[in-house]
C-alpha cells in the first residue's frame, strides 16, 4: 500500500489569513488572542480574550465571491482554507468532480454561529428561511460541495475538540480502502455567542491570554479558524511538493466525563499508543509533541501524565493554543498544518506564556523558535466526552 502524503494545506486563524502568514507569526512568537476584535456579537468580546479572525464576515463574503442567503461565517472560514489547500495542492477541476475525490470536513459550531437569526426564522419570518437550512452541522461542508461540484464521499465529523484529527484519520482510511484516491480533510469553526456562553458556563474560559501547562493557568481562550489538507496515494503525487507522510493515527475514549478526561489519562494515553503502534515506531521515535494543551486545570495536567506515562524520555512538547485560542472542530486541522510546518520547516514553535512548570509534575514545554532535526511529529487532540485522538506526521 502506498504511503499517504500531504500534497496541500491551507490554514486561516488569529494569527494569519494564509500558510505564510501563520508560519510568520509562530516564528515570530507574534499571538494572535485578544480583547474585542467585534467580528462577533458577544457580551464577553470586549471583556474576555479570544483568538479573533480580524476580517469581517461580509468582507469575506466579497473576497471570496459569495452572494448565496444563508451562508456562515463557518463556512466562509472553512472555504477560505479549502481554496488555499487545493490550489497548493494544484488540484484541477476535474479532479475535483472525480468520482474518487472526497471531503471529509468537521466542526463542532456550524451554523450554530447564527443562532440569533434562526430564531427569526422560525418565529415569523416564514418566507426566509435560509438560516434554518444552514444550521445544520453539514451545510458549511454541503456548501463547499456544492461550490465545486464535488461528487465522491462526502462527511462531517463532530467529535469536539478531536474532529478535524477525526477527519483526517477518515479520510486516510477511505484511501486505504480503496474507497477514494485523494481526500480533501480539515475542520472549521467561528466564534459565536453559542459557544462563548456555553464554555463560560462551564466557568474554565481565562481573563487573561492562556498559559498552557503552567502552574498559574487560567483557563482556555476560545479562537476560529479553519484549515485543509490535501491527502494523496504517494504514487499519485508525482512531481507535487509532498509536505509530510501521515504515518500512525490512533484514537481511544475514556467514557470518564462529559467535559473532563480521567485523570489517569486512559484516552490521551491510549490514543497515543495506539497511533505509534499503527505508525509501526517507538515512543522514542518522536521527536516532537504539537500538545492539545488548552491551559485548563483538567486537560494540561491530564496529558501531562499521559504523556510521562507512555514516553521514558520525553521529547520536545509545546501547544500552539497560546497562539490560536481553542479553535475547537478547527484545531486539530490548524494544528496539524503547523506539525506539518514543523518537518517541512526543521524548526519549533514557542509555547506562549509559560514560566512555571505545574508544581507536582515538572515539565517545561518549548519556550523559544528554534531550529531541529524532526522526523516524526505527533499532534495531540482530546475533546468533550473523552474522544481523544493522535496523529503521527513523518517526513517524507
Amino acid at each position: 500500500m502506498d504511503r499517504i502524503v500531504v500534497t496541500g494545506i491551507g490554514v486561516i486563524s488569529a494569527i494569519g489569513h494564509s500558510v505564510a502568514e501563520n508560519h510568520a507569526a509562530l516564528v515570530q512568537g507574534k499571538t494572535g488572542i485578544i480583547k474585542g476584535g467585534g467580528n462577533f456579537p458577544s457580551r464577553y468580546s470586549g471583556l474576555l480574550p479570544f483568538g479573533e479572525v480580524l476580517i469581517g464576515t461580509e468582507e469575506l463574503k466579497e473576497k471570496l465571491g459569495v452572494t448565496e442567503p444563508g451562508v456562515t461565517r463557518t463556512s466562509l472560514l472553512a472555504l477560505h482554507a479549502f481554496n488555499e489547500a487545493i490550489a497548493d495542492a494544484r488540484l484541477t477541476p476535474n479532479q475535483l468532480t472525480a468520482s474518487d475525490t472526497a471531503l471529509v470536513g468537521a466542526t463542532t459550531v456550524g451554523g450554530m454561529c447564527l443562532t440569533d437569526e434562526l430564531y427569526a426564522n422560525t418565529h415569523g419570518d416564514t418566507e426566509h428561511i435560509e438560516y434554518v437550512k444552514s444550521y445544520d452541522y453539514a451545510s458549511v461542508n454541503l456548501h463547499i460541495q456544492t461550490r465545486y461540484g464535488i461528487t465522491g464521499v462526502v462527511n462531517t465529523l463532530n467529535t469536539a475538540c478531536s474532529s478535524s484529527a477525526n477527519a483526517i484519520m477518515y479520510g486516510c482510511r477511505l484511501i486505504k480502502n480503496g474507497l477514494a484516491n485523494r481526500v480533501i480533510v480539515g475542520g472549521a469553526d467561528s466564534l459565536a455567542k453559542f459557544t462563548v456562553n456555553g464554555f463560560n458556563a462551564l466557568r474554565i474560559l481565562s481573563d487573561e491570554a492562556c498559559a498552557p501547562f503552567d502552574q498559574n493557568r487560567k483557563g482556555l481562550n476560545l479562537g476560529e479558524g479553519a484549515a485543509f489538507l490535501v491527502l494523496e496515494k504517494e504514487a499519485d503525487a508525482a512531481g507535487k511538493k509532498i509536505y509530510a507522510v501521515v504515518s500512525g493515527y490512533g484514537n481511544a475514549n475514556d467514557a470518564y466525563h462529559p467535559s473532563s478526561l480521567s485523570p489517569e489519562g486512559d484516552g490521551p494515553y491510549l490514543a497515543m499508543k495506539y497511533a505509534l503502534d499503527n505508525a509501526g515506531i517507538n515512543p522514542a521515535a518522536i521527536d516532537f509533541i504539537n500538545a492539545h494543551g488548552t491551559g485548563t486545570e483538567n486537560n494540561d495536567e491530564v496529558e501531562s501524565r499521559a504523556m510521562l506515562r507512555l514516553f521514558d524520555i520525553l521529547p520536545d512538547f509545546a501547544s500552539t493554543k497560546g497562539f490560536t485560542g481553542h479553535t475547537l472542530g478547527a484545531a486539530s486541522a490548524i494544528e496539524a498544518v503547523y506539525s506539518i510546518l514543523n518537518i517541512d520547516r526543521q524548526e519549533l514553535y514557542p509555547n506562549l506564556n509559560f514560566n512555571v512548570p505545574i508544581s507536582d509534575i515538572g515539565l517545561e514545554p518549548v519556550r523559544l523558535n528554534r531550529a531541529a532535526t524532526i522526523t516524526h511529529v505527533m499532534s495531540n487532540s482530546f475533546g468533550f466526552g473523552g474522544n481523544c485522538t493522535s496523529l503521527i506526521f513523518s517526513k517524507a
